[in-house]
């Protein structure tokens, strides 16, 4: 395509074709003074927005304004896509736009747009993402809070959605872990309940909750071998 810097800034081209892009969607080629090669291309609301049709003169400055916002419209584009398959933090955002090659400048301003809009909330994404996985993962929030931080969240945003996660559900979580793992743990009692609290620590339950569990476990145990009462 014509490289839209060609002229002087005050000149003015007439836009004389508006064409669909053949192998993008939602794009569409301008065509200059005549010219049978495209010009250049944008997006649909672009071309919308700043009525860029048939019969219209357009100056070089404004052309190139209208194409630099049109990059920074498919790197947010890029990103929503991103955005299609599940919730992501900013970082996975910046990360994945990095991967495409997307400038830092671009991916910042792809960001900022996202978070504008909503569409992208580190802290909704953190007090969501803490609260499923301790439910269906059966994790406690220390645990929650690193992996947070590997997402890429913020120290004090991972922190507090930690802190918020609701302690009779952790603690119905860890009790759920420890019945789960208990039959399976071998070795003396001693050394069960040793490897079992073990195990409810690494998966980030805290302490207190670690021995209610651990009780928990064991009296269910016990009412299992127990079997149901007999009616006299």
């Amino acid at each position: 395509m014509t490289d839209t810097g060609a002229g002087r800034e005050d000149e003015a081209l007439l836009i004389t074709a508006v064409e669909g892009h053949p192998k993008e969607k939602q794009r569409y080629l301008l065509y200059v003074n005549g010219s049978r090669e495209p010009l250049t291309s944008v997006h649909e609301d672009l071309l919308i927005r700043y009525r860029l049709l048939k019969g219209r003169e357009i100056l070089i400055d404004e052309l190139r304004q209208i194409t630099e916002e049109d990059s920074d419209h498919r790197v947010y584009v890029l990103a929503l896509s991103y955005l299609g398959a599940r919730p992501r933090t900013s970082k996975e955002i910046i990360r994945y736009l990095a991967r495409k090659g997307i400038e830092e400048a671009a991916c910042e301003k792809a960001l900022e747009r996202l978070q504008q809009e909503r569409l992208v909330d580190d802290d909704s994404y953190a007090n969501r993402f803490a609260s499923q996985r301790m439910r269906t993962q059966l994790k406690g929030r220390r645990l929650l809070r690193q992996e947070l931080e590997q997402r890429g969240i913020a120290k004090t945003t991972a922190k507090e959605a930690a802190d918020n996660l609701d302690r009779e559900a952790e603690r119905e979580a860890a009790t759920r872990a420890a019945i789960k793992k208990w039959p399976h743990v071998k070795g003396e009692s001693r050394d069960r309940k040793r490897k079992l609290m073990a195990f409810l620590l690494r998966r980030g339950f805290p302490s207190d909750v670690v021995k209610q569990a651990l009780g928990a476990a064991i009296e269910a145990e016990r009412l299992d071998e127990e079997g149901p009462a007999l009616d006299n």
